[in-house]
């Protein structure tokens, strides 16, 4: 209800903003500072759901998807029929529907309900959810997952991380969680109307370090009490279930929070990109979590959690530095000075050289983790340099496609300079998606 009443206050003062009258009676600045209290105030308390989880009848042991039968063990670029059926339905969709809602999105900071029920229609969800829990999953592929987080962030980076973060905890969910967590969350993933749901690790620091976690859980006698502050959260105003990394006293582990929990509550602070994510601050201010909702057990990997999230960043870069290349070769080619085309010109030519060679390093060395990570080989060092590299030249690669357009580069008439935002994310962006 509460969220019912801000969203009604606010709609009914955006149509009194849009009046002439204001001006007439003076009122103009008052209702405008009235509408900013009210909307930083109003998403303090954004973090309902009306979702009942259940735990149902949970099976006795968890269920898990194994590496695929092709898998071998040796990196491998070849791309399966089926994966290759996969990528031509994403890839139709990201070019039809995201880069066409692309602009929008990002101006209204949200991803329309009627896009994410066109990524519904893909049938992804069903494939991050087992057989055995009313999913379509028979194996687990973090290739394929990477494919598919590339070819959504071709459309637009913004909306493929709403899209996907939901995934990501079913993700995760399905490679960790106990028969019990599946029994009551996983499971509700594969239904016509999965749950909106997101990954909440980074914190709002300086060399954030997601090892070295400052969100505490202590431990009581019935389950943790969680406290601090995490950063952006994608979907953090809409989700159901959270997955908040926080620092328990055996280490750093990652908890299951329903979105309504008293103490939750989700800020006001839109980012400079991926602003069609929705991401926002969220603070936990003694939320109490049942013991059974610690995810995992001892076979938990806390580290492979995060190295995971990371993989999906960097494909999500990959994806958009693909949209820069495309876009500025016709573009210069296009575009004339002095009597010709300004590709001509070796330092335009040798730019976008650059941008190719860096956007196929950053492709094999990523997708060479993944790889790793798929055949159940250690990649923690893999995803480092994958890393690395990525939030290093995929920011240069959005500045340099600022600079091929000139003065059009600078303008919203262009997507360069949305691209360019959102990639500035990938040095800081850490949560959020899971492979």
């Amino acid at each position: 209800m509460a969220k019912d009443a801000v969203g009604y206050a606010l709609t009914a003062l955006n149509r009194l903003s849009g009046s002439e009258m204001l001006d007439r009676i003076g009122m103009r600045k008052t209702v405008e500072r009235l509408a900013y209290t009210l909307t930083k105030s109003g998403f303090q308390a954004i973090t309902t759901t009306a979702r009942a989880f259940n735990s149902g009848n949970p099976a006795r042991k968890p269920a898990r998807l194994n590496a695929p039968g092709h898998s071998r063990d040796l990196f491998d670029l070849g791309i399966t029929e089926e994966q290759q059926m996969i990528r031509a339905s994403v890839q139709a969709f990201a070019q039809e529907v995201l880069r066409d809602q692309a602009e929008h999105a990002d101006a209204r900071q949200q991803t329309s309900d009627e896009v994410i029920a066109q990524a519904l229609e893909l049938g992804l969800n069903y494939f991050a959810v087992p057989e055995a829990l009313g999913g379509a999953a028979t194996e687990r592929s973090t290739v394929t997952s990477l494919l598919v987080a590339e070819d959504l962030a071709y459309g637009d980076m913004g909306q493929a991380v709403a899209i996907l973060a939901p995934m990501g905890v079913a993700n995760a969910l399905t490679q960790w969680g106990t028969a019990q967590q599946q029994s009551k969350y996983l499971s509700t993933f594969a239904e016509e109307s999965p749950p909106k749901a997101t990954i909440a690790l980074c914190e709002p620091r300086p060399l954030f370090d997601p090892m070295a976690l400052q969100t505490t859980a202590r431990r009581t006698g019935d389950g943790y009490v969680l406290n601090g502050t995490k950063s952006l959260v994608p979907l953090a105003a809409e989700a159901e279930i959270f997955l908040i990394a926080a620092q328990a006293d055996d280490g750093p582990a990652v908890f299951i929070v329903e979105g309504g929990c008293e103490g939750l509550a989700v800020g006001d602070d839109p980012s400079m990109g991926i602003r069609a994510s929705g991401q926002r601050p969220l603070t936990l201010n003694h939320v109490r979590v049942p013991l059974e909702n610690r995810l995992g057990n001892r076979n938990f990997d806390y580290r492979a959690f995060v190295d995971l999230g990371t993989l999906a960043w960097c494909g999500l870069a990959i994806g958009t530095c693909q949209s820069v290349l495309d876009y500025v070769v016709p573009y210069c080619n296009d575009r004339t000075a002095f009597g010709e085309p300004i590709s001509h010109r070796q330092a335009v030519a040798f730019m976008i050289a650059d941008i190719a060679i860096e956007l196929e390093s950053m492709r094999m060395l990523t997708y060479r983790a993944a790889c790793r990570a798929e055949q159940g080989k250690s990649f923690q060092r893999e995803a480092h340099l994958a890393r690395t590299l990525v939030k290093d030249k995929a920011m240069k690669i959005g500045t340099d496609g600022v600079q091929l357009l000139g003065g059009h580069g600078f303008t919203h008439e262009y997507p360069v300079e949305r691209w360019y935002r959102d990639l500035r994310a990938i040095g800081v962006a850490f949560g959020g998606l899971h492979l």
